[in-house]
């Protein structure tokens, strides 16, 4: 981590979580000005089965997180972002496969309200960075000397470069692409270069009351992951057709198109297993294949919305891309074309959903950007 002044002060989102609580702890005992942000952005919903939807901001959740600030002896805020979430964030991901594609919730609520609302009302009261729990590392570089830790916060001139965290399997660089370089220059990751498992043994060390919680859940507005049941709430089912690509007959029937997404296993009887491959919105088909179709291979898809996090694009088309959260990086390149960016695999790859992130990265880990698949 960064090495900073000692007098600038520090507004850390916290979610209740342990790894938000570690940044906090390593922050403060290095003696910088600390204060935890809570944000309630879902926790008053209610899912099918009764129980607050969003553990990562319940009543429970805000109540840990105000522990471990007390125990911290560091001020404690709450800012309610509730109906901001819903609209930019919920919304999105429910219109989203209303169209029949898999937004990606995370990627939305970072650039919105963690790096939007709450980077911005932390910095107008006063906060010279804003730290995250977030698994990924931060440094500086310029074009001539490449990148280098940073020495101090206050060389905002320098060029902020975002890398993947020490931790591979807790990596949440992925959902970071949106970021600019005027946010990084205020931004702060203390834990991405530690191991979950350090986490851990810091917070159980300090005697942190989150020490041993568990992890939130992928899609933190979805009790108990069961999405199915959260997008009914919303989408009404509608019955349909399942078509085999190959024959162009019908193999079975689905419940709604809108709760599949592609690459996901249909339970079908029969010879299968048979995988998605589309979805014909007009005709209400769910289009299905077999696991060794040559159909699930893309050789190259199309991108929106990309960002590049240097603010320019790399100077070789050569990058490494994942299209999917924790899926493996492949090899690509990049290309515009008539405004829009282009990417051609090395090598085929497998059941690429519209609407998921396509995130860039180098050979040195170094997060180069993203964009969204269509």
């Amino acid at each position: 981590m960064k090495e900073l002044k000692r007098d600038k002060k520090i507004f850390v989102a916290m979610s209740g979580g342990v790894d938000s609580s570690v940044a906090a702890l390593l922050l403060k005992k290095q003696g910088y000005d600390v204060v935890g942000g809570f944000m309630k952005y879902w926790a008053d919903f209610q899912s099918v089965s009764g129980h607050a939807e969003n553990r990562c901001c319940s009543s429970e959740a805000r109540r840990d997180a105000m522990k471990v600030c007390s125990k911290l002896n560091i001020p404690f805020l709450t800012w309610d972002f509730q109906k901001e979430f819903k609209k930019a964030v919920v919304n999105d991901f429910i219109s989203g496969y209303k169209k029949g594609i898999t937004p990606n919730p995370c990627v939305i609520c970072n650039k919105e309200i963690k790096f939007g609302l709450f980077f911005e009302k932390a910095l107008k009261m006063g906060a010279d960075y804003v730290a995250t729990g977030h698994y990924a590392r931060l440094a500086t570089g310029d074009k001539k000397q490449g990148t280098r830790k940073r020495k101090s916060l206050s060389h905002v001139s320098c060029r902020m470069s975002l890398f993947a965290a020490k931790d591979k399997n807790k990596d949440q660089s992925y959902f970071l692409w949106t970021l600019t370089q005027n946010q990084l220059k205020h931004c702060l990751f203390p834990i991405g270069d530690h191991l979950k498992s350090e986490v851990r043994q810091i917070a159980k060390k300090a005697g942190l009351p989150v020490a041993l919680k568990r992890a939130s859940q992928e899609v933190c507005f979805v009790y108990d992951a069961d999405l199915t049941g959260f997008l009914k709430k919303w989408i009404k089912p509608k019955k349909g057709e399942i078509i085999e690509l190959k024959t162009n007959k019908k193999i079975g029937e689905h419940n709604g198109i809108q709760f599949y997404t592609i690459g996901q296993r249909v339970p079908i009887g029969g010879t299968g297993p048979y995988y998605v491959f589309s979805k014909n919105l007009k005709k209400n088909q769910l289009i299905v294949i077999g696991k060794d179709d040559k159909n699930s291979l893309y050789n190259e898809i199309a991108l929106k919305n990309v960002n590049w996090i240097s603010g320019e694009p790399p100077k070789s088309a050569k990058i490494l891309v994942r299209t999917r959260y924790r899926q493996p990086l492949v090899s690509a390149k990049i290309m515009l074309h008539a405004s829009r960016f282009m990417l051609y695999f090395d090598q085929p790859v497998k059941f690429v959903a519209p609407g998921q992130s396509a995130v860039f990265y180098n050979k040195e880990n170094e997060l180069l950007g993203g964009g969204v698949i269509i």
